[in-house]
């Protein structure tokens, strides 16, 4: 056997594997930003021929004999062709009972899905939503079966998203997280402070003012739009094409700027992290985040850990007062820096405080877990999110929208994505940690030197993509595994210091 030759020929098949996912990720990109509504039915078809055809390629009988025929040869191998086996094999072993068909019918579902979310939220509407809903968590639940799982069910999805998470990891990370977090927003809830009261964030802001604002952030911290872009969507997300061609989305609300200005910031984050990969594993399979704890490591990152900074509000005041005008001409930049992180409950995860955020994350993971462990009436799910609602975060939503149609994620079937946002949290802050020891962050921030802070990022995590794993990648970088204790510290000091507690 010519190992040489195996090896081409499998990057070849892999190739085309990939080629289809791309063509996908194009679908669900021009379905998110403005194809045409009458077009659904037609391209969930398509998504579904090309779903179908890409999950065979993955475990197929050919695919099978790749990893046979490769598995043997071990260190002898290049780091990408391991990388890509390990990566195949994982696909292979954990789809393979899965039947075609379903997968395809499932596929052609998520489409339509998607659409029906979107008119269900605009129109409060979650009994049009419940329907489709249920079909996918049904799905989901009976794809978990075929795959296997080892403790709770739900750890099959979570390790989707995050390589090896568990339900018992998780139950361990959220219960230290709330047992910091919540004693410290009491404390604050109990201040009369005019921090919490600063109406004038919702000053009108007309969206060509946003836009122009968007531009300012997208060149202040170095997302390359001769390899990216940016447009309206109903829930902002970021579509990685590789490294040179990565799309992401914002949505305006003119009485509320500074939504689309951490949301551009967030996906910035995403989109960085992708546009600055090695150019050796550029249009491969490796060419994309390692998982998605780290990837919402780097959009929180940019989002909260720069961009809610007194450093960075220091920065950014002039040319933000130059597109704002007289309407905040009153504003120094220490008022807006308060206002930005102003620390209190909430309904909307995607404009939550960084105090609160996980406790939005908490609600949704605990609902996700009710979901997989046994039968659940889909219909009683907006009760069910507004107790939680009321349990974690002392507030419930008035209307669905508000509630529990919020999020896209579980009409494109992304259960076990919503505890990543709260890994990528800790993880953000165990590498800013270690960040805070190599750079001067705050002088870099201050100074708008963002390119010193995107090149520390670039050498120690976007440039390897999935060439390594998220677990060996944070200890690489840090020396020790996922640890909360530095999220915690981060949060206690910001806000003490903040709020003067």
């Amino acid at each position: 056997m010519n190992i040489s030759q195996t090896v081409l020929d499998f990057k070849a098949y892999v190739e085309r594997v990939n080629a289809i996912r791309q063509a996908l990720y194009l679908f669900s990109w021009d379905m998110a930003v403005g194809a045409p509504k009458g077009g659904t039915a037609s391209r969930a078809k398509y998504v579904g021929i090309l779903s179908a055809e890409e999950f065979s390629m993955r475990v197929s009988d050919e695919m099978k004999g790749f990893l046979d025929a490769l598995d043997p040869c071990g260190e002898s191998l290049d780091e990408s062709t391991k990388a890509m086996l390990r990566i195949c094999r994982r696909d292979y072993y954990t789809y393979k009972k899965i039947p075609v068909e379903e997968m395809r019918e499932y596929s052609e579902l998520l489409p339509k899905a998607q659409s029906i979310w979107e008119k269900a939220r605009a129109e409060n509407d979650f009994a049009a939503f419940a329907p489709v809903l249920d079909r996918i968590i049904r799905f989901q639940k009976k794809f978990v079966e075929y795959r296997g799982y080892d403790g709770h069910p739900y750890n099959t999805l979570l390790d989707d998203y995050e390589l090896g998470m568990t339900v018992e990891t998780l139950d361990a990370f959220f219960k230290k997280l709330k047992e910091a977090i919540v004693p410290l927003l009491k404390r604050i809830s109990a201040l009369d402070r005019q921090k919490n009261n600063a109406g004038f964030i919702h000053r009108h802001v007309p969206i060509e003012r946003q836009q122009a604002i968007a531009r300012l952030l997208m060149k202040t911290i170095g997302f390359d739009l001769n390899r990216g872009m940016l447009l309206e969507s109903a829930h902002p997300f970021t579509t990685n094409l590789g490294k040179n061609d990565v799309r992401i989305t914002t949505r305006y609300h003119e009485n509320a700027f500074l939504s689309s200005f951490y949301s551009v910031l967030h996906e910035c984050g995403h989109a960085i992290y992708e546009q600055n990969k090695m150019d050796e594993i550029a249009d491969t399979i490796l060419d994309t985040g390692v998982s998605m704890g780290v990837h919402e490591s780097q959009s929180r990152f940019y989002e909260n850990i720069i961009g809610r900074s007194e450093a960075f509000w220091a920065y950014i005041h002039y040319g933000l007062m130059e597109i704002l005008g007289d309407t905040f001409k009153d504003m120094s930049a220490r008022k807006l820096y308060e206002a930005a992180n102003i620390a209190k409950p909430s309904l909307i995860r995607i404009e939550a405080d960084e105090l609160t955020y996980c406790l939005h994350i908490m609600v949704r993971y605990e609902i996700e877990k009710q979901l997989f462990s046994g039968d659940f009436d889909v219909n009683k799910l907006p009760g069910v999110w507004n107790a939680k609602m009321k349990e974690y975060l002392g507030i419930e939503p008035l209307t669905d929208s508000e509630g529990i149609l919020q999020d896209i994620h579980w009409s494109d079937g992304s259960f076990g994505y919503f505890p990543s946002y709260a890994l990528g949290n800790a993880y953000a802050a165990q590498i800013f940690h270690v960040m805070r020891r190599d750079i001067p962050f705050e002088s870099c921030v201050r100074t708008g030197d963002f390119k010193r802070i995107q090149e520390w990022l670039t050498e120690t995590i976007h440039r390897f993509g999935s060439l390594t794993t998220p677990s060996d990648l944070i200890e690489n970088l840090s020396g020790e595994a996922l640890n909360p204790d530095y999220y915690i510290e981060y949060l206690t000091e910001k806000f003490t210091a903040l709020y003067e507690l």
